[in-house]
């Protein structure tokens, strides 16, 4: 017999249609049988499993992050894909996109597989695999597009690499065209950006070698000049300057396939955050000056800027624990995704559901995934949250194995407290 769960007095929030209303959902199995304000509005029917009582808190379609890093294969000190499943949960996350950069590099079928085969070994959460768009992800010979694709990749990229040679970003975005998928773009000229922060008076004054902010902007406008001449798609990850965002706007308004994202560290920090050589604060692309941070955040309040990511960077303490010029770039960040994304929303720079649309149907219509929307008949990936509740963030008590959170001690409101998926719950909040 399928098992029915009924979820009552709920806030049903689903920013793919708009619907905020008090009301109840309906699980068969693995999916949404029902839900609405006038669902079981004269009580619940018997054969009903299990009645949950939300009084009143947040129900939504579960958080879709496009931008993880496993350290699994490879690097398991770092992150497995347990522990990054784990963290999710934890997190509201019911589907995660990990990137290629392990070892080896995700740019075969065998990789793919790997991925999809250790999710379904956790049975925690929903993971998606990006391909490799070049070997190695060195950015010169292009992968067997069309095999990984086939295999399951939602979409390419180099991950935390930018595909700096012109000529293989035109065949990579010709190439997969036929394919209907996505290339992912890391937007940082390598040539520029050698340094380790945002370049300007912060770096200076530190004595460490800076990033200009053209380092990205002068990418992201050679790349659309190369989707206006192949007619592909593109999507650039983490876009972190004002200008960049300039650029992007007006190139949707030109009609060109073009999509990006943001992570929570670029509306939330800036530079000054680098404080005292603080090396979780280092992460690529640099965090930049407060007038980008404003304008990333504006982007996001007109859907310029589509969606936001993690960005999930598992780093040790062997390699955080060093002189900042040493230290490796990259931030965790699925446990701390949702709060920081309603920091948008308390602030009343996004509303609330134009906030949770960011990192569930937007970054799964960017990929193409039937994800991140409350529909009948759609799968059960629910996240039940408090919106309001205050709480500070404290690593030591993450699931995910590495520490490196630029936002530890900071002070935030709004946390999970029950995550589902395919109907099952799979995490729920002590207490």
């Amino acid at each position: 017999m399928t098992r029915r769960t009924a979820y009552v007095n709920a806030r049903l929030l689903d920013p793919a249609s708009g619907l905020d209303a008090r009301g109840a959902l309906l699980v068969e199995g693995s999916r949404i049988a029902d839900f609405g304000p006038a669902l079981f509005a004269d009580g619940v029917p018997s054969g009903v499993d299990e009645v949950v009582d939300l009084g009143g808190q947040c129900l939504a379609p579960g958080l879709v992050d496009m931008r993880v890093l496993l350290g699994e294969p490879g690097q398991e000190h770092k992150e497995t894909v347990k522990s990054a499943s784990r963290a999710a949960a934890a997190g509201g996350v019911t589907a995660m996109v990990c990137l290629p950069n392990t070892d080896p590099v995700i740019d075969d079928v065998a990789g793919i597989e790997f991925i999809a085969r250790r999710a379904r070994d956790v049975k925690l959460v929903k993971i998606f695999a990006y391909g490799a768009v070049t070997r190695d992800t060195e950015g010169a010979q292009i992968t067997e597009m069309g095999l990984l694709a086939h295999a399951g990749a939602v979409a390419f990229t180099d991950g935390t690499r930018a595909i700096a040679n012109a000529g293989v970003m035109r065949r990579a975005l010709a190439y997969s065209k036929a394919f209907g998928k996505v290339i992912v773009q890391h937007p940082e000229e390598p040539a520029l950006a050698s340094g380790v922060m945002n370049s300007g008076e912060i770096a200076t004054r530190l004595g460490l070698a800076g990033i200009p902010r053209e380092a990205e902007i002068i990418m992201i406008e050679r790349d659309l000049r190369l989707v206006e001449l192949t007619g592909g798609r593109i999507h650039f990850a983490h876009v972190s300057t004002g200008e960049s965002v300039d650029i992007i706007r007006r190139a949707k308004a030109r009609g060109l396939k073009v999509t990006c994202d943001t992570a929570p560290h670029y509306f939330a920090l800036t530079e000054t955050d680098v404080g005292d050589y603080r090396t979780f604060a280092k992460v690529s692309p640099p965090l930049r000056g407060e007038m980008d941070r404003r304008a990333i955040v504006e982007g996001l309040a007109d859907g310029t800027i589509d969606a936001i990511a993690s960005d999930h960077v598992p780093q040790d303490q062997d390699t955080k624990r060093v002189p900042f010029a040493q230290a490796a770039f990259g931030v965790i960040g699925l446990e701390t995704l949702l709060p920081l994304t309603l920091e948008l929303a308390h602030k009343g720079k996004l509303s609330l559901l134009k906030a949770l649309g960011c990192v569930t149907c937007a970054p799964a219509a960017v990929l193409g995934l039937p994800l991140g929307r409350l529909a009948r008949g759609a799968a059960a990936d629910l996240v039940v949250f408090d919106a309001d509740v205050p709480w500070t963030v404290d690593v030591e008590r993450f699931r995910s194995k590495s520490k490196n959170s630029p936002f530890e001690d900071r002070p935030v409101q709004g946390r999970a407290l029950r995550t589902i998926v395919d109907g099952r719950t799979v995490w729920q909040m002590e207490g």
